[in-house]
């Protein structure tokens, strides 16, 4: 909670802030390359810097936050903070790094501002950033605790026990401690970071969800291969996909993501689009293997079948959840996938939950792109399901936290 004494500055002064806080990030994140230049070759992803999402990401964080602090003092934004640690503790992020961003935050800050930066608005804004650092920090603990992983101690050698070619676009890998042993527990829901070694010695992170449920001895991940079509060519995935094959070794974090099921028997949404389809994969293959009868509505969106990866196993799991009902939309559906099942081609165009009978009581996890999100969201709200039952992940910078 915000002092008495702070709470009136950051009132006044987070329409200023919040204005130039994309101008504020750049440079925070410019002067903390210079000082630290391994920190964009080694941790932080090149091309989110390159595109400019991770400084709206950052950027939207804290004035999402400082506004929470104002608008419901009483409360801390757990969703938020739990999302943002999460992704934190995959990367091994640790206390200390804190510091480091502070440093060079406040530094940004004073430099962008000039005079705006008055003592006591400096102490207002560094009690924000300390009021989410400890925050995150806290959860990030936690979740070290509960992995058996020390401080920021999260990565593993595993062994690629197998290489599937899912669509043109995308591969899945499985995943096996080189001693041979199980892979290990997760929720499902959950994702990895994968640690890759590229030409120029960079060694450059990526989150992938895992794809199949908890309970088999491999892990496996689905790598869909950006093209840069629209932004940088996809480092890590390209690497991936021209690279990794059986018997190759990578360097692989504990599971993390906190986009994993409640208890109870309630009635879910599953909402996908593109490879936004592999943690509602895994959400499916979980409940057939524990024998769940709660009511499931699947929606999947994709350009065409055969652009939709794990298709048939998606369909075969739909299929197999006596309460679940899958509807698919595709911008072309007369594209067959090989060995589609009969009557599965799908409608034409965007996903539209309009026309679909959802129960009012139900909990909705999306996963795709921002604006099929974003829409699917609209259309949830509009129907009356409080956003608190609306869940999501994000693959890269979160951009809706500040909305």
């Amino acid at each position: 909670m915000l002092s008495e004494q702070a709470t009136p500055v950051i009132r006044a002064t987070l329409p200023i802030v919040g204005s130039a806080m994309g101008d504020i990030a750049e440079l925070f994140y410019r002067k903390l390359f210079d000082a630290r230049p391994a920190l964009l070759r080694d941790l932080f992803n090149r091309g989110n810097q390159a595109n400019g999402e991770q400084r709206q990401a950052l950027a939207g964080s804290i004035v999402a936050f400082a506004g929470m602090l104002l608008e419901q003092p009483g409360t801390r934004p757990d969703a938020m903070l739990a999302r943002i640690a999460h992704k934190h503790a995959s990367l091994g992020i640790t206390s200390d790094q804190y510091k480091i961003v502070h440093h060079h935050l406040f530094a940004a800050l004073a430099d962008v501002l000039g005079d705006a930066v008055t003592d006591e608005v400096a102490e207002a804004w560094d009690e924000v950033y300390w009021l989410m650092a400890n925050a995150l920090i806290a959860v990030e603990t936690r979740l070290y605790q509960e992995a058996g992983a020390p401080e920021g101690e999260v990565w593993r050698s595993m062994e690629i026990t197998g290489r599937r070619q899912e669509t043109a676009d995308v591969v899945s890998f499985l995943l096996r401690p080189r001693d041979g042993r199980p892979a290990g527990a997760f929720r499902a829901g959950q994702y990895v970071s994968v640690r890759a070694e590229l030409a120029d010695g960079a060694r450059q992170i990526r989150q992938y969800s895992l794809s199949a449920a908890p309970g088999r001895p491999d892990w496996r991940i689905s790598v869909k291969r950006a093209h840069g079509a629209t932004g940088p060519e996809g480092e890590v995935s390209t690497w991936l996909h021209e690279h990794a094959h059986p018997g190759d070794v990578l360097t692989v974090s504990v599971p993390f993501g906190d986009l994993v099921l409640p208890e109870g028997d309630g009635p879910l949404l599953l909402a996908s689009a593109g490879i936004g389809n592999t943690p509602v994969l895994a959400l499916l293959d979980h409940l057939v293997s524990t024998g769940a009868d709660r009511r499931v509505v699947t929606v999947h969106a994709d350009r065409t079948p055969a652009d939709h990866a794990h298709r048939v196993e998606h369909l075969a799991l739909a299929r197999a959840l006596p309460g679940a009902r899958l509807h698919l939309w595709y911008e072309s559906p007369g594209h067959d996938a090989p060995d589609a099942p009969d009557g599965q081609d799908g409608q034409a165009g965007q996903a539209d939950l309009g026309g679909l009978d959802l129960p009012e009581d139900l909990t909705a996890y999306l996963c795709g792109p921002l604006p099929f999100m974003r829409a699917v969201r609209g259309d949830l709200l509009r129907r009356g399901i409080p956003a608190e039952r609306i869940h999501y992940e994000v693959f890269g910078p979160d951009l809706w936290l500040g909305r």
